[in-house]
C-alpha cells in the first residue's frame, strides 16, 4: 500500500475518480455538490495498493481547525485499514503545519470507526445530501504525540 500526497492533475483526478465511483455512483451524492470550490486549497492524499488508486481524502484548515473532508475507500477494498492509513497522515499534515484540533463531517455509519481512532462526537445527527451525519472532533494535548 503506498500513499501519496497529491501534487499533479494526474493523481488528482485519480482522486476524483474515486469520490465519483463512491459518494456520486454509489451514494447517489449530486455531481455538483461533490466537487466544490475548495478542491484548489485542500491538500489531497491518494492511497494505491498494487497499482491501483483504491482511497483518498483531503484536508483544510478552517479556523484553527484541521478539517478532514472526502475520505472514501472502493468498495472492493474497504476493511483493508485505508481508512486509518488515510486519517492518520492527513493528521500528520496538520500536526505539521501546528494544527491540535481536527474535525469532520461522519456519516453515522461510520461514527464507531472514527471513534477507534480517538474522534468525539460533538453534534447531534443533521443530513447532508440525504446522508445522516455527526460531527466530530480529536483534540491533540501537547504532551501527546499522536
Amino acid at each position: 500500500m503506498e500513499i501519496t500526497h497529491i501534487n499533479s492533475q494526474h493523481e488528482l483526478e485519480k482522486a476524483f475518480a474515486i469520490r465519483q465511483a463512491v459518494f456520486v455512483n454509489e451514494q447517489g451524492v449530486s455531481l455538483e455538490e461533490e466537487f466544490d470550490e475548495y478542491e484548489e486549497l485542500a491538500d489531497h492524499l491518494l492511497v494505491c495498493t498494487e497499482g491501483q488508486a483504491v482511497g483518498t481524502g483531503r484536508i483544510r484548515f478552517v479556523e484553527k481547525k484541521a478539517k478532514l473532508e472526502r475520505i472514501c475507500i472502493l468498495d472492493t477494498h474497504r476493511k483493508e485499514g485505508i481508512g486509518a492509513l488515510i486519517i492518520k497522515e492527513l493528521e500528520t499534515i496538520a500536526l505539521k503545519q501546528g494544527y491540535k484540533h481536527f474535525t469532520l463531517h461522519a456519516q453515522t455509519h461510520a461514527k464507531g470507526f472514527y471513534e477507534k481512532l480517538g474522534y468525539s462526537s460533538c453534534s447531534d445527527m443533521f443530513m447532508e445530501e440525504g446522508i445522516p451525519h455527526i460531527i466530530m472532533e480529536k483534540k491533540i494535548s501537547r504532551t501527546t504525540s499522536k
